[in-house]
């Protein structure tokens, strides 16, 4: 994909004439969000691009609220919490539009004893996927479309009011609706025009259906690319709304009404840069393509800790919505776990699975180790679903909770095949330190039910 680069030595004559004072260096954690440093530009030129900087190894050890937990190898008490290198990734840096006088890049994250990367982090099992891949002589591309709900509260406020009885920015159903979007297109035009200004490519806003939901989507991009620019987008779409006073939950499930998607386009070129999905059999679809499909067919269950990692990701599967519980696949139906569509080197398929608490990094390797699945076992494709795929009582379902995914998980040997033992152990870990919070916590539910009745 074509985008205006910002290079080294651009950077250089920014931050020289005064454009530039600060330099963020970012690290993506398990949750899929992004922490770091700000760098004064002239230091970060002087020595953090040669020699990169350290972050503390707990940053991929703790839950959701930074809290030090047990259960991690590479980071406990016993280990001393010590750092990891943080290697700036120049392919990543850019203007920040909405932080005047920033730019920021990626890291990637190795040890500091030269052992090599840090296997755990999200880039780098990506990474070693896309490599797998690359050995069939196969590359692939994503695009990743983010539903959010917008409130006109801001975050603070909505913190100090228990994040009930919010204001949604539309108070009814904007699906498509221009009248209804442009209550708030304000705040989208400046998404969309600030993240082009960090070398992402929008390509359009739209309403949803829940009270306040929208999306903004992207053009699709070369893998690891379309997973930065996720990140990237995500937390600066946080920034520009609490700049504006208001606020932007990506929750999986923030209400009752419809949850917020994150559904994953993705497709497969070979050698040549032409689509390795495009054929003559089933819908168009190649041999590898067939293949392809059964093995995310095959491996979604077991790897939908990837595309489902929070105890909320599950409340979102519900009957009659459009997220899709039966693992089937079909043509343009959006009833099913993965819809094929597109035309011609276009046609891709999307995984409707995931929502948009998704960890982009670990999503698309869980796409990439299916295709490799399919591919390596040649995999035959079951039948096309041409109907509702919720009434098939043959179709295999997505997990119904977190407990179920992480069972299914650590249990799976495509998983520990494809992703590695110690991979496996660590986002297993994740997952009982998130079960181990909820199971604990008193919920509103049991309030209003029991605090009288009961």
């Amino acid at each position: 994909m074509s985008r205006k680069p910002f290079t080294l030595e651009q950077l250089r004559v920014a931050v020289a004439e005064g454009e530039i004072d600060t330099v963020v260096l970012a690290l993506v954690d398990m949750q899929g969000r992004l922490q770091g440093k700000r760098f004064h530009a002239p230091y970060f030129l002087d020595q953090v691009v040669a020699h990169g900087s350290e972050g503390c190894a707990y940053l991929l050890a703790v839950d959701v609220d930074m809290n030090t937990v047990d259960g991690y190898a590479m980071s406990s008490w016993e280990r001393g919490y010590g750092d990891f290198a943080m290697r700036p990734d120049l392919a990543t840096l850019r203007r920040v539009p909405w932080q005047p006088g920033t730019a920021m890049l990626l890291a990637d994250l190795e040890w500091l004893d030269g052992s090599g990367p840090v296997v755990a982090s999200p880039r780098q099992i990506l990474r070693r996927q896309l490599d797998r891949l690359a050995a069939h002589g196969l590359t692939a591309y994503a695009g990743t479309e983010l539903e959010f709900v917008l409130y006109r509260d801001s975050y603070e406020d909505a913190w100090r009011r228990g994040y009930r009885d919010l204001t949604p920015a539309n108070q009814y159903n904007v699906d498509y609706s221009l009248l209804g979007t442009a209550r708030v297109e304000p705040l989208l035009r400046r998404i969309r025009t600030e993240m082009a200004g960090a070398g992402l490519t929008p390509e359009s806003a739209k309403g949803e259906c829940n009270l306040g939901q929208h999306e903004i989507a992207f053009r699709y991009d070369a893998a690891v690319t379309c997973a930065d620019h996720h990140v990237i987008y995500k937390n600066g779409a946080k920034e520009i709304a609490a700049q504006e006073g208001m606020s932007i939950t990506f929750m999986a499930k923030p209400n009752a009404r419809e949850g917020n998607s994150c559904h994953i386009h993705f497709s497969l070129r070979d050698v040549s840069g032409a689509s390795a999905m495009l054929g003559d059999g089933p819908a168009h679809l190649s041999v590898t393509g067939q293949r392809v499909l059964a093995g995310l067919l095959d491996t979604m269950r077991e790897l939908s800790l990837f595309f489902a990692p929070n105890v909320n990701s599950y409340k979102r599967y519900q009957p009659g919505s459009f997220a899709p519980t039966a693992l089937r696949w079909g043509v343009d139906n959006r009833t099913c776990a993965l819809r094929v569509v597109g035309h011609g080197p276009g046609m891709r398929v999307e995984n409707r699975v995931p929502g948009a608490d998704v960890n982009p990094y670990l999503a698309i390797a869980a796409l990439v180790a299916g295709a490799v699945h399919g591919i390596e076992r040649e995999l035959e494709l079951g039948p096309e679903c041409t109907g509702n795929a919720y009434d098939d009582a043959t179709a295999q379902r997505v997990p119904g909770t977190l407990r179920d995914a992480l069972t299914l998980w650590e249990g799976s040997a495509v998983a520990r095949d494809a992703f590695g033992d110690e991979v496996v152990a660590h986002y297993a870990n994740q997952a009982r330190v998130e079960l181990t919070a909820f199971d604990a916590t008193v919920t509103d539910w049991e309030l209003r039910r029991g605090f009288e009745r009961l």
